[in-house]
């Protein structure tokens, strides 16, 4: 049996790159670690931390193929957040443009949350500590 110690990272693909690390670093307030453009790809890889922990690789690729559904496709469902001020957090979102999910209460932990997508449709949920 492996036994896994942490969380090393999470790979995003996106259509648009530009857009996508404005979004993960502006909206999501995600620092850059460090930015590569691979000319024999084509492709950038964006290296992405929260809190300073290493967390999203994000990746663009030419005429990558769209996710089939939302969110139940096969694989990952969605990326979850968590924050301190989940109404603060809404509005922001707003703010920016960003259409958010009614905001919903867990109802084995009794924290809020919603949901929203990045700009390639991944879900993204927003969890209150």
């Amino acid at each position: 049996m492996i036994k896994a110690e942490a969380l090393h990272h999470i790979a995003v693909i996106c259509s648009d790159y530009e857009k996508s690390k404005k979004f993960y670093t502006q909206i999501l307030g995600l620092t850059v670690i460090r930015e590569t453009f691979r000319a024999e790809r084509n492709s950038y890889k964006l290296d992405l931390a929260l809190n300073g922990q290493y967390l999203i690789e994000l990746f663009s690729f030419p005429n990558p193929p769209p996710r089939p559904t939302q969110p139940e496709a096969r694989g990952l469902r969605h990326l979850a957040f968590a924050v301190g001020d989940l109404e603060k957090s809404v509005k922001s979102l707003i703010d920016n443009k960003i259409s958010v999910e009614s905001v919903r209460m867990d109802e084995f932990t009794g924290k809020k949350f919603t949901f929203f997508s990045d700009p390639d449709g991944l879900p993204i949920e927003l969890y209150e500590r």
